[in-house]
């Protein structure tokens, strides 16, 4: 039998926040990872405390700190739901040693997805909008359908999350409205409707529609609505724990690990690339 492959030994970036605790949480009950650092932006109130403690784990005797260089040396991979700009500073050392990179960092700008995947050239780089398998399946299926559905079934995605989500439309949302988009053949750069106020005039038909609300403590709903002549379809997915984007994310780095480097996502790990 061949020999079972080593722990992966993984970093944490933005452990003090409510996914980075999440994964902690996730990484101690895990079997083929283990957590080898945990990093926080500089002057941050957790800076020095126990990684376990702060997660409700107990004492695990790993740091939070603000240098990931030094814990990298050590690593097999880092996985980040921080900010988009942490990110470029994440990918430029993951790239440096080859590192798996895991981003569910969402609201990067055109420019920033282009540093993220000239850093792909060097590290295994997954990086989606969302991790969980229910909400990966579903873009497989908006894909289809927006296939399927001529321009007559005008597009809609609705996406609610708690009131701190500082990034509207959701890298949800947006993945999603790939995913139409990719359906339809079409560039959802140019199709993009996002939010609508005042005389708007009529819908343009081939339009992808996008309304965000925030409030309370909500972790994600997400409404993909096909609304044709005298029908309407919905297709939704209701996040009820952060726990799902955390158990996807250790999968998408276990399976990152024997990978070529490139840029990655979750259709390309769960294996949804032909749907």
């Amino acid at each position: 039998m061949p020999a079972a492959q080593p722990q992966m030994r993984v970093v944490v970036a933005g452990a003090g926040g409510r996914m980075g605790r999440t994964l902690v949480h996730a990484i101690a009950a895990s079997k083929g990872l283990t957590l080898v650092g945990a990093i926080e932006a500089a002057g941050s109130a957790v800076i020095g405390r126990d990684a376990g403690e702060l997660a409700g784990l107990g004492a695990n005797g790993v740091k939070v700190v603000s240098d990931a260089a030094p814990l990298l040396k050590g690593a097999d991979g880092l996985i980040e739901f921080t900010i988009p700009a942490a990110t470029l500073a994440f990918a430029e050392l993951t790239a440096a040693a080859g590192l798996v990179h895991v981003i569910g960092t969402t609201g990067h700008s055109a420019e920033e997805e282009k540093v993220i995947a000239a850093a792909a050239r060097r590290a295994r780089i997954v990086k989606s909008g969302n991790m969980s398998l229910g909400v990966n399946l579903l873009a497989a299926l908006v894909k289809r359908v927006a296939k399927t559905l001529d321009e007559a079934y005008d597009i809609e995605i609705l996406e609610m999350h708690h009131a701190k989500k500082i990034d509207a439309p959701s890298g949800t949302a947006l993945m999603l409205g790939g995913a139409a988009a990719a359906g339809r053949g079409i560039d959802l750069a140019q199709h993009s409707v996002r939010g609508r106020d005042g005389m708007t005039g009529a819908r343009r038909p081939g339009d992808i529609g996008f309304a965000s609300l925030r409030g309370g403590t909500m972790v994600g709903d997400h409404t993909v609505t096909f609304a044709g002549p005298a029908e309407r379809l919905e297709l939704t997915h209701r996040a009820e724990d952060r726990m799902i984007f955390a158990r996807g994310a250790l999968h998408a780095a276990l399976w990152a690990r024997d990978q070529k480097p490139g840029l990655y996502s979750m259709a390309d790990v769960l294996g949804l690339t032909d749907i």
